[in-house]
């Protein structure tokens, strides 16, 4: 595995903090989720958002995916200043816009990504990388995806490094041992997206239901999405936070 030369770590790193993590599952047991969770996990499984293709995918080698929770239809500053830095990025640029109709998607973004796909809100992130992946996995075979969701401002930095040079097949920004070892999801890179590769990671991009509850969807598919791609793909992250620690 070749790692990425331009992106040095701090030294000494924090206590706790590694660099260029490779992914091993915990040694531990997983928390135990008693009856009461899973019965709760379970009431709240809903059907996959209703969504709709505005722009449909077409091929490109790569693909920047950004996910919009816009629950009034209105796009703020920060995912202006977001956009226009993804924009810049080499590839297609793919928006999934959650808002309530699909009338509500803001006429902006029409302008401002090359596909774009509205879901309705419920679902989470998870609901939108599904529906992202899964298109490009069909009509962009093969492509290499950055994935982003706006949970988190910026980019301040220039990403097209740390995307092109990804090390693993999977690929987080950062990782923690919290629940278990797991990548964080708010951006990740995946590489060589094709529907067979999807349909090994289909217990966490869940095709017909979504969670309607956040726990559920980091219990259930956050922290089980790279101990889920490890069998078949590799997997790390750029930093890694040991939870005991820091």
């Amino acid at each position: 595995m070749s790692l990425p030369t331009s992106v040095p770590a701090a030294s000494p790193l924090p206590k706790g903090i590694s660099h260029l993590w490779s992914f091993t599952a915990s040694s531990g047991e997983r928390r135990p989720v008693n009856l009461h969770e899973r019965k709760e996990a379970l009431l709240s499984l809903r059907p996959a958002p209703a969504h709709r293709a505005i722009k449909a995918v077409t091929p490109y080698q790569t693909w920047t995916v950004y996910f919009v929770y816009l629950p009034h239809g209105q796009l703020t500053e920060s995912h202006h200043f977001t956009l226009k830095k993804l924009r810049a990025l080499k590839g297609g640029l793919l928006v999934v816009c959650a808002c309530p109709t699909l009338a509500e998607v803001p006429a902006e973004l029409h302008k401002l990504c090359d596909a774009l796909y509205w879901k309705g809100l419920s679902g989470y992130d998870f609901s939108a990388y599904k529906l992202a992946l899964g298109a490009i996995a069909r009509h962009s075979p093969k492509a290499n995806v950055f994935v982003m969701n706006d949970s988190v401002f910026g980019p301040f930095h220039d990403l097209a490094p740390l995307i092109h040079q990804a090390p693993w097949d999977l690929t987080g920004f950062t990782a923690s041992s919290q629940i278990e070892n797991h990548i964080q999801s708010y951006a990740f890179v995946l590489k060589d997206v094709t529907p067979s590769r999807l349909r090994k990671l289909a217990s966490v991009f869940l095709p017909l239901i979504a969670f309607s509850r956040p726990f559920d969807a980091i219990e259930y598919q956050e922290t089980r999405l790279a101990k889920v791609a490890a069998r078949c793909m590799t997997v790390g992250a750029y930093w890694f936070a040991d939870a005991s620690q820091v």
